[in-house]
């Protein structure tokens, strides 16, 4: 396979098993995306220059790197939702994705840092409606 980029695999007696760096980042960013108090994911800007530079991964504002013997490292990049204590969510956050992805993968997780890049605020359930123009009638 012609593309760049790193696989974690292993040899069994039915075959081989092959599991992309873009599978893990998926499960990472679902798990993150999925924790109460996160609005989004976020990449910065010197993480996007640096992935793209060493050509690793890096999906909806996650970044993996698979290491020997199953092991793998997370990054990852939220917006928190105003209201919530980040700290309590970063580390939900960090749960979130070791549980999701060693129970999908079968991976390792030795370490999942956190950046928060920013705080988002809910739209207003009741905002005002704009009121339809009065038509006069004929």
């Amino acid at each position: 396979m012609a593309d760049h980029k790193e696989y974690w695999s292993t040899e069994g007696d039915q075959g081989s098993i092959r599991i992309s760096e873009d599978v893990v980042a998926s499960i990472a960013a679902l798990a993150t995306s999925e924790t109460e108090g996160v609005s989004g994911l976020y990449s910065s800007l010197t993480s996007d220059i640096v992935s793209f530079l060493s050509k690793k991964n890096l999906s909806k504002g996650v970044r993996i790197e698979i290491g020997d013997e199953d092991n793998v490292q997370i990054e990852v990049g939220f917006l928190a939702l105003f209201g919530h204590n980040i700290c309590d969510v970063a580390k939900q956050v960090q749960q979130n994705i070791k549980s999701s992805v060693e129970s999908m993968t079968g991976l390792k997780v030795t370490s999942v840092n956190v950046h928060v890049g920013g705080v988002t605020f809910e739209a207003a359930t009741a905002a005002v409606e704009p009121q339809p123009a009065e038509q006069g009638e004929t």
